[in-house]
Order: structure tokens, then C-alpha cells, then sequence
């Protein structure tokens, strides 16, 4: 090769190496702060891809185990109160065994049945105020709505009635009952009437329309109804209780709750868990346990039958509660199992090994510092050529 000041071909062919060290030494800094090996889809598209979905399926699977824990306390609080309710059972059937015996008069199975009946009102209270996030547990259920196909043509989407549903259950309506809803502009107020057994409701006054792209919340007091309105509905127009803005009631209530818990990460049958949770009423417990009393020999020998069909569904619905805890703790090992093997396939794919890229980097490092020497040195060789003109 011939000897030359204006290409310095050393110079270059060093620059190019140092550039590449330089780039890789970089990239290896970046993945050792990173502690991650994919740092973006050139460096391993495939690994990327698998890695980004296996990272989402930990996640859901935490969440997923969260959720089989508090199913798991759900039916903790359930079962405490269904063991409260036993110990209510079994004083009351004391109660009755001893109202039953002879050597009682009227007056003694009196007092008796003061206590009895208060009794058989804790159990109803208890199985009401049982809740988990406002979910009452051992009340049974409430399936009340309304029927699509009888809803007026005057409470409608395009009227602002975006939605009427039946929070909770208070007695006032039963499957099949004719319901109007009426409307007064100038007191801003619902009125929603039974037309099945002419009780009316209302709501509170002052209902406005809700603002464009919002939505607004009417409860109907004592109705256990939610009028959800949104921006189409008028407030100064009055609506009138008539069959255009009416609608007939479906459903109705149940001894059981049922409640699904998802406790996968997909929307298959296998990825949900359905409970059913028997109510604790005394009316759901056994035929006439609601009304029994304990006044007469008569009534205290009907309670004992009563009370006894009452303990021994309470203990089936107390073996149901515990079989579904036994399985949801067996579901929370086997998510707790699944997801520590997905996060380890995960890190497989996209988490660094320190050591062999520490190594790697040092590498580079070596190879930075040669470079930036070598070019150091390339540049020095025209000047060596100068001294030809001396």
C-alpha cells in the first residue's frame, strides 16, 4: 500500500472498530441497568412477544389469587355467622323442649316464649346484617328488574332514562306487578307507583337534569328502585303515571345466593368459581320456624320438629360453606404454584444474567480503551510522513 497523507486508512478502519465497541459496550450498559436481556424488539423480537404476555398472566394471576382470598374471607364471615345462628337454634330448642314438659303452667310458657321469640328474631336479623362489601350473605337474593319488553315508550334511552334498576328488595313489589313512573317539573320529584297494589314512592326534590356526557343517580325512597338519567332527560316537562311510562316487574327473591369468583385469568368456564350461599332466615331454615312460639305445649312440640329441620339445614348449609372454603384455598395454592413457574418461564426469557453480561460489558470496555489507543496511534502516522519533506 502506498504511503499517503490525504487517506488515512488505519485511521479509519480504527475509528469503525472503536465505534462498534463503543455501541456494544453501550447496549450491554444499558441491558446490566435494565437488568433485563430484551430491551426493545431488535434485540429479540420473539422473546418479546412471549415475554410480554407471560409478564401480563403474573400480573392477573396475582390479582387472581387476591381474589380467591377474599372469597375465602367472604365465606369466613358467612360461616361465623351461621355458627352464631346455630347457637341460637340450640337455645331455642332448650326453650321448646322445656315449654313442652308438664310441670310448666301458661304463665311460665309466657315468659318462655318472650325469650323464644326473640330469639327467632336475631336469627333474622343476623342473616340480614351479615354483609362483605355491602352484600348482604345469608339473606338469600334479589332478582327483581324490570321486564325489557313491557318498558314504556315514554321512559326510554332517548327520554334520559338510561337505566331502572332494583337496588334491594324492601317488599314493595313482587314478580308481575304493573309499575308507573310519573314525573313533576315543577318539584323536581319521582314518583313511582305500584300499580298492583296502588302504593306510590317518591324520591327527593330536586332532580335535574344530568350534564351533556354525565349521568345521575334518583333513588326512590323506600321502593328499593335506582332511576339512573342521563343528559336527554327534561326537567321541565312532567311525565304522567300512565301505561306509556310504565314497565311490569321480573324476577323476584331466592333462599340462595349465588356468587362467581374469578379466580383465572380468561373468561372460561374453568376460570370462574360459582358459590351458592343458603339463606339463614328462619323462614328458609324450616317450614313455620318464622311463626312457631312456645306459648302452649301444642306449639312448644311443633317448634322442636321446627328447630330441628332448622339445625340439621344449617349444618348442611355450614358443610357446603366449608367445602367451598377448602376448594378456594386448593384454588389459591394451585395460583400461587402457576404463577411462581410463569414467572420463572418469564425470567427465562427476558431477565439478564448479570454475570455473563458483566463480562461482556468488561469485554467491550477493553476493547473501547484499545480502540481509542489504536486511532490515537493512526493519527500519529501522517505526521510521520512530514518528516519525508525535511
Amino acid at each position: 500500500m502506498a504511503l499517503n497523507v490525504i487517506s488515512n486508512f488505519a485511521a479509519n478502519v480504527a475509528h469503525r472498530h472503536l465505534q462498534q465497541s463503543d455501541m456494544e459496550a453501550t447496549n450491554s450498559l444499558a441491558k446490566l441497568s435494565a437488568g433485563t436481556r430484551v430491551l426493545s424488539a431488535k434485540d429479540d423480537a420473539a422473546s418479546l412477544a412471549i415475554g410480554s404476555r407471560l409478564r401480563a398472566e403474573v400480573s392477573a394471576l396475582r390479582q387472581a389469587s387476591v381474589n380467591a382470598g377474599q372469597a375465602i374471607s367472604m365465606l369466613q364471615i358467612a360461616d361465623g355467622a351461621m355458627a352464631r345462628v346455630d347457637d341460637i337454634l340450640v337455645r331455642m330448642k332448650t326453650l321448646a323442649v322445656q315449654s313442652s314438659s308438664g310441670q310448666l303452667s301458661d304463665t311460665e310458657r309466657g315468659m318462655l316464649n318472650q325469650e323464644y321469640a326473640a330469639l327467632r328474631a336475631e336469627v333474622d336479623r343476623i342473616a340480614d346484617d351479615t354483609e362483605f362489601n355491602g352484600t348482604a350473605l345469608l339473606a338469600g337474593s334479589n332478582t327483581f328488574g324490570v321486564d325489557a319488553g313491557t318498558l314504556g315508550t315514554a321512559i326510554e334511552v332517548a327520554d334520559g332514562f338510561e337505566q331502572i334498576t332494583f337496588s334491594n328488595d324492601t317488599g314493595a313489589f313482587a314478580s308481575g306487578n304493573t309499575v308507573q313512573i310519573a314525573y313533576d317539573a315543577t318539584a323536581d320529584q319521582f314518583t313511582v307507583t305500584n300499580t298492583s297494589t296502588g302504593v306510590s314512592y317518591t324520591s327527593d326534590a330536586g332532580v335535574a337534569a344530568p350534564t351533556a356526557g354525565s349521568f345521575q343517580e334518583v333513588t326512590i325512597n323506600g321502593a328499593g328502585i335506582t332511576i339512573t338519567l342521563n343528559s336527554l332527560f327534561d326537567d321541565t316537562t312532567d311525565i304522567t303515571a300512565a301505561a306509556a311510562s310504565g314497565f311490569t316487574v321480573a324476577g323476584g327473591t331466592s333462599n340462595t345466593l349465588s356468587l362467581e369468583f374469578k379466580i383465572g385469568t380468561g373468561t372460561d368456564t374453568p376460570d370462574d368459581v360459582t358459590i351458592q350461599l343458603v339463606s339463614a332466615k328462619a323462614q328458609a331454615l324450616a317450614t313455620g320456624l318464622d311463626t312457631s312460639s312456645v306459648d302452649t305445649k301444642a306449639n312448644a312440640d311443633i317448634a322442636i320438629g321446627a328447630v330441628n329441620t332448622a339445625i340439621d339445614n344449617l349444618a348442611i348449609a355450614r358443610a357446603q360453606l366449608g367445602a367451598a372454603q377448602n376448594r378456594l384455598e386448593f384454588a389459591s395454592a394451585n395460583i400461587a404454584t402457576t404463577m411462581e413457574n410463569t414467572e420463572a418461564s418469564r425470567s427465562a426469557l427476558m431477565d439478564l444474567d448479570i454475570a455473563a453480561e458483566m463480562t461482556r460489558f468488561t469485554s467491550k470496555q477493553i476493547l473501547v480503551q484499545s480502540g481509542v489507543s489504536m486511532l490515537a496511534q493512526a493519527n500519529q502516522m501522517p505526521q510521520n510522513l512530514l518528516r519525508l519533506f525535511q
